[in-house]
């Protein structure tokens, strides 16, 4: 059966974004996490799939899928990529977007308005690699009983508000056990856990 990865940045107190909902990397106006580093390496060879296609084209990179052949997301995360111009920003995988509000402009990117539990209960079924969940944290917060793996980056920053890793409103006690760590000299931190 296919695992659900929520694979994502974070600051050190814990937010994936800042309030705006914006990008956070470094290359962007007022953008906090470090896009290159001694850590970009080893994530680029790891995780090529994550990469946004534009980025992929830019850096030549043509790696094939390693780890996840789906990728999820919250509207709000997919309108990120639509700011930097793409409406489908990983076009070498399955695209959801979780949303009520708008259908897809992208024949390639599904709008799903479905409860996301049993769009991701019924996705692990299907034959596959690894789903990917990219954004953002109310989604994640929603799929938490599904979350099978958390890959965390924690950056070497505090921005004190924005959207939290898990930012539904309700909270419960969550036990997770630490599976893998490395440490860069960029002070990144990547971080892998499953639930205890």
């Amino acid at each position: 059966m296919r695992e659900l990865t929520y694979f994502i940045a974070s600051t050190l107190d814990g937010y994936v974004a800042d309030p705006s909902g914006g990008d956070p990397t470094d290359t962007s106006p007022g953008g906090f996490f470090l896009a290159q580093g001694d850590h970009s390496e080893p994530l680029l060879t790891a995780y090529p799939e994550t990469v946004p296609g534009a980025v992929r084209e830019y850096l030549g990179l043509d790696a094939e899928n390693r780890v996840f052949d789906t990728v999820l997301m919250g509207r709000n995360t997919w309108e990120v990529g639509k700011s930097h111009g793409t409406t489908n920003p990983y076009p070498r995988l399955r695209s959801y977007v979780f949303t009520r509000t708008a259908q897809s402009p992208d024949p390639a990117v599904e709008f799903v308005a479905d409860d996301p539990v049993e769009v991701v209960r019924e996705l692990k079924r299907q034959p596959g690699l690894g789903i990917w969940l990219c954004g953002g944290g109310r989604l994640a917060e929603t799929l938490w009983p599904e979350i099978d793996r958390l890959v965390v980056k924690v950056n070497p920053v505090v921005i004190g508000a924005g959207v939290k890793l898990f930012d539904g409103g309700a909270f419960d006690v969550r036990r997770l056990e630490l599976t893998d760590h490395q440490v860069y000299g960029s002070g990144v931190a990547v971080l892998t856990y499953r639930q205890a």
